[in-house]
């Protein structure tokens, strides 16, 4: 892995952990972690963000908001953001991404 997208791992975590607390509290985030090509060192440059998170079993999240907390992650990190949800994870795929989801 280069320096440079070492950094820009780094860069990435630094910011989801500066806005954790607030992602718990404007949208009820449980748990959020990165996985996909970040985490696999294999991020070309144009690669989206995949980012894994759990709600709160109290937390109201439509469709809308689902979206809305996509595109925020994508403004807070200058990165294209393809949010999954953990209940949404199909058993055969799922069992992988929850292997190499780094945790934040």
């Amino acid at each position: 892995m280069t320096q440079t997208k070492v950094l820009n791992l780094k860069k990435i975590t630094n910011i989801l952990k500066e806005y954790k607390e607030k992602l718990k509290e404007k949208y009820g985030v449980k748990e959020i972690g990165i996985f996909g090509s970040y985490v696999r060192e294999e991020d070309k440059g144009k690669s989206d963000l995949d980012i894994l998170v759990e709600f709160e079993e109290d937390a109201k999240i439509g469709l809308l908001k689902f979206v809305n907390m996509e595109n925020y992650l994508s403004e807070l990190t200058g990165v294209k953001v393809d949010l999954v949800e953990k209940s949404a994870l199909k058993p055969r795929i799922g069992k992988h991404i929850l292997k190499e989801v780094a945790p934040l």
